[in-house]
Parts: C-alpha cells; sequence; structure tokens
C-alpha cells in the first residue's frame, strides 16, 4: 500500500521589514512619481545606489577645495603680515643690529608662504569645502525631483584644474583673478543654460557620431580605472617615469618625490617656472610594489570584487568603509593620519566629527572688472566648450550604462538632466567654485542597482550631511576610493562589444575615443578626437554625395542606397520566414 505525500506546509512568516516597507513606498505618490515599479528598483536599492555614489565620490570635498584653494581664492598680499628679518624674532621684537621689519610684497604668496597668507588659505579651502558641497546638493536635487535620473553632480575633476593652474594661477600668477574667473564661469552657465533651455544642447548631442557616443562610455571606464590606480586619488599603483612617462609604483610615501618645472638663472638661482606648480608625490625613488596602503587597497579591491561575484548588494560600500575604518587608526602603516605636521593636523580635523563653517570669502566674490580682457573670454569659451562636450558626454554614457537610451539616442528625463548641471554652474560661481557636472562616479550606484532619480537625492542627503560631518568624510582615503574606480571602469567596458570593429571608419575614432580620454585626462579631449577623425574619414564619402546630388557625378546618393538595404533587408527577412516555415 502506497504512503500518500504528506501534505506542502507553506511558509506562513511574514515578510520582512524591509520588503513590507519596499512595498508601501512603491504604492505612494511618492514611489508612483519615481517609477519605483516601472524601472525595476526599490526604495532600499536607491539607498543604497545613493551611498555607493557619494562614498565614491566624497573624495571631491576635499580634492576640488585644495585646488581651487591653491589659486589663491580671494587671498592678496594685504593678507599677507610683516615679518622680521630674522624668522627667530617676533615682529614686536625685531629691533637692533642687523634686524629689520620687512613689509609684504607679491613674493609672500610663494614659499616659503607668508603666514598670514597661509591662514587665508585655510579659511578659504573650508569655504570651497562648504561651496562644493551646497553647489552639490543643488545639482543633486534638480536631478533627481526633476530628471528622475540615479546621476550626481559636483564640481568636476578637470575644469578644477584648468580654472585653478591655467586661468587663475597658482596663487594668483595666472593672467585673470579669482574673481575674474568666476564671474566667467557665471556668464559661462548663463549661456550652457540658455542653450539648454531651448532644447539646442540636445540637438548637439545627437550631432556626436554613433560609434563615438558608443565609445565614450568605455573610455569614461578606462578614465575612471587611470585614476583609481593613481596614487592620488587611488591605490598608487602607476607612477611617473621620465623615460616612459607612466611605469609601475606602488611605493611607501617615504619613498616618493614631487616633481616641479624650474628655471636656472645664469646666477645659478633656481626657481619654480612662472605659471608651473609642484606635483603630488608620484616619483617612486625606490621601494617598489612595498607600499602599505596599496596592498590595503588591493585588499579592498578583492572584497569587492568577491562580493560582487556573489551578488551581494552593498559591495561597493562594503569595500570602501572596510579600507576607511583601518586607514582611520593611528600610529599604523596604512593609517591616514602620519605623524607629520600635515597628518597631525588631519587628525585634529578628524577629531572634531561635527564642524558647521559658514562661507565668509568666496561667495559673490564675481568681479566683471576684466570683461573686455581677451583672457577673460579665452577662459569662458573654454569652459564653455569642455561643458557642452565633457557633461553632455558623461550624461549620455551614464543614461547608456542604466538603459536608459532609445534608438533615436533619447532617453528620459534628458530636458531637465541637461538644465540640472547647467543651473548647478551658474549657482556654483556665486559661491565660490568652479563648473559643476554629472559625475561619472554616478556609474557606482547605477551597478548598484539604483534606476531613479532617489538616488540622486540621497546622494544629495547625504552632501547635506557632509556640511556637518565634513571632518569625516574629508578623512576617506585615497586607497579607498581607488578600488571601487577600477571595478566600476571594468563594467563599462562592455559597451566595446556594440562597436563594429570591421569597419575600419568606425573603428579610429572609437578607439580614439576611449584612448585620449584617460591618456588626456579629459572627456572633451577624447570627443574632440573623436570626432575629428570620424569627419576626416568621412569628408570623402560626403563629398562624393555632394557631387552626385548636384548630378556632377553620376551614382546612386546615401539615401538610395539605405532605401534599397532596407527593401533587400525586407526580401531577405521574408525568405528567412519561409525558410523556418519549410
Amino acid at each position: 500500500m502506497e504512503s500518500s505525500p504528506l501534505p506542502r506546509v507553506q511558509d506562513r512568516r511574514p515578510p520582512s521589514f524591509i520588503i513590507r516597507l519596499n512595498h508601501y513606498v512603491a504604492g505612494t505618490r511618492i514611489g508612483k512619481y519615481f517609477k519605483l515599479n516601472q524601472r525595476g528598483s526599490t526604495f532600499t536599492t536607491e539607498l543604497r545606489a545613493g551611498t555607493a555614489t557619494f562614498l565614491t565620490m566624497a573624495y571631491i570635498l576635499a580634492v576640488n577645495a585644495s585646488i581651487l584653494t591653491d589659486s589663491g581664492g580671494t587671498c592678496s598680499v594685504s593678507d599677507c603680515v610683516p615679518l622680521c628679518s630674522n624668522a627667530s624674532f617676533p615682529v614686536s621684537s625685531c629691533s637692533g643690529p642687523g634686524l629689520h621689519i620687512i613689509q609684504p610684497d607679491e613674493a609672500c604668496k610663494f614659499d616659503p608662504v607668508n603666514p598670514g597668507y597661509s591662514a587665508c588659505l585655510g579659511r578659504i579651502r573650508k569655504d570651497l569645502i562648504v561651496a562644493t558641497a551646497a553647489s552639490s546638493i543643488i545639482g543633486c536635487f534638480i536631478m533627481g525631483t526633476f530628471a528622475n535620473l540615479p546621476l550626481a553632480l559636483a564640481p568636476g575633476m578637470g575644469t578644477n584644474a584648468y580654472f585653478a593652474y591655467s586661468v587663475v594661477g597658482f596663487h594668483g600668477s595666472g593672467n585673470i583673478s579669482y574673481r575674474s574667473a568666476l564671474a566667467a564661469v557665471f556668464i559661462e552657465g548663463l549661456i550652457f543654460l540658455a542653450i539648454s533651455a531651448v532644447g539646442l544642447r540636445a540637438k548637439l548631442a545627437k550631432l556626436i557620431p554613433h560609434p563615438v557616443r558608443i565609445s565614450s562610455s568605455a573610455g569614461i571606464g578606462l578614465f575612471l580605472a587611470f585614476i583609481g590606480l593613481q596614487s592620488s586619488e587611488g591605490i598608487g599603483l602607476i607612477g611617473y617615469s621620465s623615460a616612459t612617462f607612466l611605469t609601475l609604483g606602488a611605493c611607501p610615501s617615504s619613498a616618493r618625490a614631487s616633481l616641479a618645472p624650474v628655471v636656472t638663472y645664469a646666477n645659478g638661482t633656481v626657481a619654480l617656472l612662472p605659471g608651473g606648480t609642484v606635483s603630488d608625490a608620484m616619483l617612486c625613488l625606490h621601494g617598489r610594489m612595498q607600499s602599505p596602503t596599496f596592498w590595503l587597497g588591493i585588499v579592498g579591491l578583492v572584497i569587492i570584487s568577491y562580493c560582487l561575484m556573489k551578488n551581494v548588494k552593498g559591495a561597493m560600500i562594503y569595500g570602501i568603509v572596510f579600507v576607511t575604518a583601518v586607514s582611520w587608526f593611528r600610529h599604523t602603516s596604512v593609517t591616514a593620519f602620519p605623524d607629520t605636521e600635515s597628518g597631525n593636523a588631519a587628525y585634529a580635523y578628524f577629531k572634531k566629527v561635527v564642524d558647521v563653517h559658514v562661507i565668509k570669502s568666496t561667495a559673490g566674490a564675481l568681479s566683471f572688472k576684466n570683461i573686455g580682457k581677451g583672457y577673460f573670454w579665452e577662459a569662458l569659451i573654454t569652459f564653455l566648450y569642455v561643458d557642452i562636450l565633457d557633461t553632455t558626454g558623461t550624461l549620455y554614457s551614464m543614461a547608456r550604462f542604466a538603459g536608459y537610451v532609445d534608438e533615436n539616442g533619447d532617453f528620459e528625463g534628458q530636458y531637465f538632466a541637461f538644465m540640472s548641471d547647467a543651473t548647478a554652474i551658474v549657482v556654483g560661481s556665486l559661491l565660490g567654485t568652479s563648473p559643476v557636472t554629472a559625475f561619472i562616479e554616478s556609474s557606482t550606484g547605477i551597478k548598484e542597482g539604483g534606476r531613479t532619480g532617489m538616488t540622486a537625492l540621497t546622494a544629495a542627503g547625504y552632501f547635506f550631511l557632509a556640511l556637518f560631518i565634513t571632518p569625516l568624510l574629508a578623512s576617506i582615503p585615497a586607497w579607498a576610493v581607488g578600488p571601487p574606480l577600477i571595478l566600476v571602469g571594468v563594467m563599462m567596458m562592455k559597451s566595446v562589444m556594440e562597436i563594429d570593429w570591421n569597419d575600419i571608419k568606425e573603428a579610429i575614432p572609437a578607439f580614439l575615443t576611449l584612448i585620449l580620454m584617460p591618456l588626456t585626462y579629459s572627456i572633451a579631449y577624447g570627443l574632440i578626437g573623436g570626432i575629428g577623425s570620424f569627419v576626416v574619414l568621412h569628408l570623402g564619402d560626403w563629398g562624393l554625395e555632394g557631387l552626385i546630388r548636384f548630378g556632377i557625378v553620376k551614382g546612386p546618393t546615401r539615401d538610395h542606397q539605405l532605401r534599397e538595404g532596407a527593401n533587400n533587408g525586407g526580401v531577405m527577412e521574408e525568405t528567412g520566414k519561409a525558410l523556418e516555415q519549410i
């Protein structure tokens, strides 16, 4: 006698709190507005994605402020203080044989930097941290609320360096002042906003050739990985070589040296080249592959990699938090606070945890008195074309990475996406910072599952918190941020599969686009290289097409060839269906 099967016991356990929370939020007016169900996302996924995005771009708070502070900001000779000819004597006691008071002049802004000027730079740096956070909040808010896209915005790397070192110059040694440079960014932002408002920016973006649009995503991925492999913003595997420009690095900080362009005068005096700057410590003298922080970064890379392999949610966050937590212990070989003057100052700032700073110098510091000078308009036009190419290319690449771009090259919410960074540029200039752009680190949040504007709003929320906990966020070390940047670069390389590498007229522009972005450290230059080569390679075809259209040369036009191809394609499709039936 056969025994009857046991009845199946149904799992009557109630759904977890997170499942119930996600289900509730998706059904609310907010969830429907952000289209959580339509885009296959959940509330907690968006929070996690926004967290990952912010953690990978939190470095911009300290890095952007440091770069722009190198311009000198609003500091001037008037901030320098008189010094005694013998530095061991205070000014109040500077009297006697061989002693005299030195009044400050232009030299007080350069090494050895005057204490008064250094104090002013410290205040400017705090102003710029707040300005960076505030402009990021506004850009992320507009992007998330109106465009409903998971893209975060902040002052862009590259344009901030151009602003600080090429336009204003190190400690104000350039052609125009910091105040005039802000005015140039402000006017450029208004032009950019007008172009975006009338829809011209979307049309300009569609003029970018198809192979260049596709390869730009992979190029940005290489750019991200390249950043993550350097020592200034990554794990430090790549170092400088005077022979080959790049080589293997990963040596301890004590074994690295800075580089600077210098000029030797006839009397043997060596001085910094006018307009030149001292680099980070990027030259390895010895001890390659012996950097403790490099190996800690590798551990973070392995952690994130294994989490991605196992589809663990929050993989990027776990890697960043682990490496950062280990690096916050002092008196270790991997500490973010070494026993140096700068390390002690960083640790003292870190221990504050909460610090609220009000902008005092950089807000509203615009000056239009140089508007009639050629240098002013040169800077303005450069900012404008970089923003049109760089930010537009980044937006399209991130939208493609998220799967939003249709066959016509459009994506949902593109109008407000274009308006968001243009508005943030205007606001940022009023606060004292360089142009704001969509950040390529947004791809980290997209990888974590971010699909709606909630991701951007979450990042905006963290930037708001950053106004209060800047000491903690400014203490995330570069070797904690490097691993996720490298792995996001890996994931963005898949777009090269869509390129027709057998068609040399597509392959060359695509290759130049993706290789020039990391090697020139500029998304804009990569796009220029790709577009330029595409035009050159197609000039012959376009010229022949024009001759045929005007009847100078006989032959079928491209439109006729496309129609013939479509007809032939239709015949082949019908033939294929017939063969399938047989």
